[in-house]
């Protein structure tokens, strides 16, 4: 027998303050100094789902691809600033081409899931295409940013390696295959580690939230198995593209290594 949808009210979120609370005694009692962070961190949860559920509900009912669109842009953009923060090179550009690869990579892989395998009509329906994108934006925004740090660390690391193969002739793709493969393999690993568990160690937040809202857990499970495997995928492609435009500026026209 399906349970009725159990509606929460302000009382319970302000219920649920007690378990930030219990965080920030932990972190007073160890002087973590963590207090304001979780402050902080605690009105912006509020303040930023808030806001973005009315613009859901803005975007559904309006029912437009432009304002779609624009919204995925936005998410990725944001993507792309947290990147950057996570990522502490700063004398290689790699913030556009990352910006384009993935508007273009992900819009593809969003477009292919929603309207192929889902199928639904219009592809862009905000309904799947929104939550769908945010999932590959948020998911590869952690891999993208690991290829990245692993790759400029690695070029720093093997400095002498690389221009002593750049210096017997070879070009920069040859130079430094070994270091691209290690970087993208190493934004891989945690998207790979999370089919492993999925369903043992972790219900995944889109199957739970739907299990919540009343959906058949069977429906909900078929739904969890395409998103993983879409995260698999767009992850892949975004550490691919994004690693190898970026290694590319790393190096100039001479096949000279510009990273210092």
């Amino acid at each position: 027998m399906t349970q009725p949808i159990i509606e929460i009210g302000p009382l319970q979120l302000a219920l649920c303050l007690g378990f930030v609370l219990l965080a920030g005694v932990t972190s007073f009692s160890y002087k973590l100094k963590l207090e304001k962070d979780l402050f902080i961190g605690t009105v912006r949860t509020f303040a930023q789902l808030f806001l973005m559920g009315y613009v859901l509900k803005f975007v559904f009912e309006v029912h437009v691809s432009w304002l779609v669109l624009l919204m995925f842009i936005g998410m990725v953009a944001a993507a792309v600033h947290i990147i950057r923060g996570r990522v502490s090179e700063r004398s290689i550009p790699f913030v556009i081409p990352t910006f384009v690869s993935m508007i273009i990579s992900y819009t593809l892989v969003t477009m292919l899931v929603t309207g192929v395998v889902v199928g639904a009509r219009p592809w862009w329906t905000p309904q799947y295409f929104i939550p769908l994108a945010g999932m590959i934006v948020g998911n590869s925004m952690t891999a993208i940013s690991i290829c990245l740090d692993r790759l400029f660390s690695d070029l720093k690391a093997r400095r002498t390696e690389v221009e002593m193969k750049l210096a017997l002739g070879a070009d920069y793709r040859e130079a430094s295959q070994d270091i691209l493969r290690a970087a993208i393999k190493a934004g891989m690993i945690p998207s790979i580690n999370s089919l492993m568990a999925v369903g043992l160690v972790s219900l995944p937040g889109m199957m739970t939230g739907q299990i919540l809202s009343g959906t058949d857990p069977l429906i909900a499970i078929r739904y969890q198995i395409i998103v993983m495997l879409m995260l698999v995928a767009s992850t892949s492609l975004g550490a691919l593209v994004v690693t190898s435009l970026v290694r590319k500026r790393c190096f100039s026209a001479a096949q000279r290594l510009l990273l210092r």
